[in-house]
């Protein structure tokens, strides 16, 4: 726990400072060492600052600063003393024991994993602490941070794995995030994770690290590759001229990871000679000018706590927003502005370029000479050449369009026709449960409850598991070979027509496995317009919980042409993306503020550990929901048309009478439905189809749940299919509830129709107002419903 959450009375004891530099220093003079107690006395009649005891005396301190400060707590009853002169903790109580506490919490290493997008961070990230987290080749998979825990060399480690980011600016919200959880959380060691085969981009981003004055390791990742390149690098050499050491890893083998969490307990233990502060020289000129900004922060400590004053002071130069609103709260900010423009424009009319070129010129400068240094040799990478000879026919200008949509074909074609075989042994499967279930218990609301709600409701969706498997194989496949980025070079002329650029396309084709993920990976695009429009069409983009539907009606009613079919579904929903960013790039966000630069990866082949792994992971999700909101969706639609029972002396003279029972007849769902169904009858909707669909607004997957428990129950159809039930008609002469227009009607519909409420808590979340929620739930609904009246009518008159 940190500092500032000790309540007034509490003890703890001191596990490390967090501050930084000066503000650091300041406080390990004054006591604040590990092992030392310390007591919350009182609080200042405005709660901040806070008065601590602490080696006898006492000392205030504002919640910032306590902030910084980790402990652990001493429970009552509990005593220490010094050792020998060792630093450890002894208590007398048995409750509970505060020197295991602080020995716990002196044994944790907090390490925050930073890098290029595409620099193999996740996958680094998942080999260290046994996550599963997706790894794509391509800029923007990892939009948040994830956190994980393991041990070694008998330390705790938490790491957390950020967001890529090509700088520490605040120009892109990945950059942001970062910056701000460098600020806010202080790890005790960075692991910046760079592309050993790419040194010179990827060493941009250390240069601004050392600026910061941290505590880092450099791990050399995809070591393999700068190996087989025919280059060789003096790693060793490096680290020591950039003060910070380096391990060479491979992290989708796990080669060198023991090594480089060894050199993290060096680091952070301080017994690692190569690590030492440096100053990455920009020219006399820009030096001369921090100088005097540096001299005028170190001054004031309140704004020098998280960040190096010469960090800060190159920002602050660089007319980086979040620098000057932190240094805005400083007495001496006019004094710094003065300085700060009078510097530049000085800089400026010296090297006849703006400053912010002029630094990142000399890092690049800094970078080369280094390089220059250690590494030996010409590359001559295959894989260069191999993704040359790739490229000259997927990112061609007549073959490659043709050649993406022939990919996404033959994804369908594939989630279809392989998938159908084990979907039918599922249904099998599905079936002979129910029938020995339902033998085997006494009739009865129980019996009708677990064979027609539970089982035929969820089984009549898990049995599509094995074509979301089979989807998110192709996906994950395509995402880690760095296919993906070329389908948003090829397509960046097309993205650009309707007012985004290739960057939207990513997310886009994201949301054919999920929309969720897919609108947090939006982060990645810089322009916030763009950022918007992409999250808002994103719902268009059929996602695999519409899939369940897709091929119960597309297998029931068009199977003759079911890739085909499928294919038009998908284009349609990106039909109306277009359509829909037109209009807001035309009305509401008429202008693009950044243009699109987007690092095209080479090709790797993916492992097909990494690509199972994700596949499973998804399936496991989906499995997940069968036993959640599924399962209780089913439940309640079970209850909804099994109630309420009809009188049986009633219910007996009617079976006399028409030798027959309707079994939903005047049950709740039913009134609920008809209720509703004049608004959808224009479009061919059945009452069970109405209430399908609001169904479904949870969830997609509880659409067909709900179908199967609607059309579940006639003792008779127990063998059948509830494809077959769909089509069956409800009484001798009675059309059935769904013919071929009706189904695509519903199709559609469901394509279009408001997101899932994940969706639109994403849409929410990532746009920061209710109100795009609000927007995307009435445009969305209003826009199928139209769509799909029109769709019917001309199916009516062609089917």
């Amino acid at each position: 726990m940190r500092l500032n959450e000790l309540n007034v009375g509490q003890k703890a004891v001191v596990v490390k400072i967090l501050g930084h530099g000066a503000f650091r220093k300041r406080l390990i003079e004054m006591g604040f060492v590990k092992g030392k107690e310390i007591t919350a006395v009182l609080s200042a009649p405005l709660r901040d600052p806070v008065k601590y005891s602490l080696m006898g005396y006492e000392v205030s301190l504002r919640h910032s600063e306590a902030r910084l400060v980790e402990v652990a707590p001493v429970t009552d009853g509990s005593s220490r003393h010094r050792d020998s002169g060792a630093a450890s903790l002894r208590t007398t109580s048995e409750p509970a024991v505060a020197n295991d506490v602080y020995a716990r919490a002196s044994r944790t290493i907090n390490v925050a994993l930073i890098g290029n997008p595409n620099c193999g961070k996740t996958s680094l990230f998942n080999i260290a602490s046994g996550a599963r987290e997706h790894v794509g080749n391509y800029s923007g998979v990892t939009v948040e941070a994830k956190t994980g825990t393991f041990t070694h060399g008998g330390y705790k480690f938490n790491i957390v794995d950020l967001p890529g980011t090509y700088s520490l600016s605040s120009y892109s919200p990945e950059e942001l995030y970062v910056r701000r959880y460098l600020r806010d959380e202080t790890p005790d060691v960075i692991v910046n994770v760079v592309v050993a085969s790419n040194l010179e981009r990827n060493l941009y981003l250390t240069t601004e690290l050392i600026d910061m004055d941290r505590s880092m390791v450099i791990a050399l990742n995809m070591y393999d590759e700068l190996k087989n390149s025919g280059q060789t690098l003096d790693y060793e050499l490096l680290g020591s001229m950039i003060g910070v050491p380096m391990v060479p890893t491979v992290s989708k083998t796990g080669e060198g990871v023991d090594r480089l969490f060894d050199t993290i307990i060096r680091v952070y233990e301080g017994r690692d000679e190569q690590v030492r502060h440096v100053h990455v020289n920009l020219g006399d000129d820009i030096e001369g000018v921090l100088r005097g900004i540096i001299d005028i922060i170190k001054t004031d400590r309140s704004i020098s706590q998280q960040f190096s004053p010469r960090y800060l002071a190159i920002k602050f130069m660089e007319q980086d927003r979040e620098a000057e609103q932190l240094l805005a709260h400083s007495a001496f900010y006019e004094k710094l502005l003065q300085m700060r423009d009078n510097g530049r424009k000085e800089v400026e009319r010296l090297r006849d370029e703006d400053l912010t070129s002029a630094i990142a010129a000399e890092k690049y400068g800094y970078i080369d000479g280094a390089l220059a240094e250690t590494i030996k040799g010409e590359r001559t990478s295959s894989a260069t050449r191999s993704t040359a000879i790739i490229d000259a026919f997927v990112t061609n200008r007549l073959f490659g369009i043709p050649l993406f949509l022939a990919v996404m074909f033959g994804i369908f074609w594939l989630t279809f026709s392989v998938g159908n075989y084990p979907m039918e042994w599922i249904e099998s499967g599905v079936a002979w449960i129910g029938r020995q279930v339902g033998d085997l218990m006494a009739e009865g609301p129980l019996r009708d409850m677990i064979c027609d709600g539970i089982i035929g409701g969820v089984g009549s969706v898990i049995v599509f598991l094995p074509n979301i498997m089979i989807l998110y194989f192709c996906i994950s496949f395509m995402e880690d070979s760095g296919y993906m980025a070329r389908a948003a070079f090829i397509m960046d002329r097309a993205m650009h027509k309707i007012g985004l650029h290739g960057k939207s396309f990513i997310p886009l084709v994201m949301g054919f496995g999920c929309n969720v993920p897919a609108i947090m990976a939006s982060r990645a695009i810089e322009s916030r317009s763009s950022r918007l429009i992409t999250i808002l069409i994103n719902p268009f983009i059929s996602c695999s919980a519409r899939l369940p539907i897709f091929l119960l009606l597309v297998g029931t009613f068009f199977s003759a042409h079911a890739a085909l079919t499928f294919f038009a579904l998908y284009a349609l929903g990106v039909i109306m993306a277009i359509i829909t960013a037109k209009l807001l790039r035309r009305f509401v966000w008429p202008t693009d503020e950044t243009p699109f630069v987007m690092e095209l990866p080479p090709y790797r082949v993916p492992t097909m550990k990494a690509t199972l792994s994700h596949m499973w992971s998804k399936a496991r999700q989906y499995l997940r929901k069968m036993g959640g909101i599924i399962l209780v969706g089913c439940i309640i639609v079970w209850a909804l048309n099994y109630f309420p029972r009809h009188d049986e002396n009633n219910t007996a003279t009617i079976a006399v009478e028409t030798e027959s029972i309707d079994p939903s007849s005047d049950s709740y769902l039913e009134m609920m439905g008809k209720a509703v169904n004049p608004v959808m009858k224009p479009l061919g909707f059945h009452w069970r189809a109405t209430v399908a669909a609001i169904a479904g607004i949870p969830a997609k997957e509880i659409v067909v749940s709900t179908l199967g428990v609607l059309y579940t129950g006639d003792e008779e159809a127990d063998d059948t299919t509830l494809g077959a039930r769909l089509t069956t008609p409800p009484a001798p002469g009675a059309a059935p509830d769904f013919t071929p227009a009706a189904a695509l009607a519903f199709m559609v519909f469901i394509l279009l129709y408001c997101p899932c409420i994940a969706t639109v808590v994403a849409v929410t979340k990532e746009c920061g107002s209710w109100r795009y929620g609000l927007f995307s739930i009435v445009y969305n609904t209003m826009l199928a419903w139209i769509t799909a009246f029109v769709i019917y009518r001309i199916a009516v008159m062609i089917l």
